[in-house]
C-alpha cells in the first residue's frame, strides 16, 4: 500500500533563525528594557533633587522650666526642637517622672491689652529641615512643678514623636526672664 504525500505526517522542521524571527525578538525585548530604563533615570533624578525624603532627624536642646513664683506651682518647660532630617515629625505628648501630674502641650496666644490666652494642643509639628522653638508667646509645656525645686536643678522630661521615637533630655529650672 502507498500512502500519499498528503496523507503522510509532516517531518519536524528545525528552527532556523532568519533575519524577520531575530528583529522581531529584539524588538519585543527592547520595549521592557526602554521602560525599566526610563524608570530608573526618572528615580534616580528625583531621589538626587532631594524629593524621596529621608527620615525626621530630631535633635531637643536648650530645654529650661520656669520656676515659679510665690504659692503657684503651675509653671511651663520650654524646648528647642531641631528636624535635620528630610520628613515631617510631630512632637506628640511630654513627660517626665520629676512632674507631679501630667505635662501637657499648650498653646498661648495674646488677647490685648497685655491678655493671653492658653488652649491644650493635641501635638506639634516639627518641619522637615525646620525646626519649633518653644516659648512663653507660643507652644510649651504646661506643669505642676515640685515644691523642692530651685533655680539651677535639672529636671528629666521625654519627648515622643510620632516618627523619631522618644528623646531624653534635661531642663534647667530658671527665674522667668533669665537665660537658661
Amino acid at each position: 500500500m502507498t500512502v500519499s504525500t498528503a496523507a503522510r505526517p509532516a517531518e519536524p522542521r528545525a528552527w532556523r533563525p532568519t533575519r524577520r524571527r531575530i528583529t522581531d525578538g529584539l524588538l519585543a525585548a527592547l520595549a521592557p528594557i526602554a521602560a525599566c530604563g526610563v524608570a530608573l533615570g526618572g528615580l534616580t533624578t528625583w531621589v538626587g533633587a532631594g524629593n524621596a525624603g529621608s527620615p525626621a532627624r530630631i535633635t531637643v536642646t536648650d530645654g529650661r522650666v520656669f520656676l515659679p513664683y510665690g504659692e503657684a506651682r503651675d509653671t511651663a518647660a520650654f524646648f528647642r526642637v531641631v528636624n535635620s532630617g528630610g520628613s515631617d515629625d510631630r512632637l506628640l505628648k511630654v513627660t517626665s517622672s520629676a512632674v507631679r501630674g501630667e505635662a501637657t502641650l499648650s498653646r498661648h496666644r495674646m488677647a490685648g491689652d497685655n491678655a493671653a490666652s492658653a488652649r491644650t494642643v493635641e501635638s506639634a509639628g516639627v518641619p522637615a529641615g525646620g525646626s519649633l522653638a518653644m516659648s512663653p508667646f507660643g507652644l510649651d509645656v504646661t506643669l505642676r512643678a515640685d515644691p523642692e525645686w530651685v533655680a539651677g536643678t535639672y529636671v528629666p522630661f521625654t519627648l515622643h514623636f510620632e516618627h523619631g521615637g522618644r528623646i531624653e533630655v534635661q531642663a534647667k529650672v530658671v527665674r522667668p526672664g533669665e537665660a537658661g
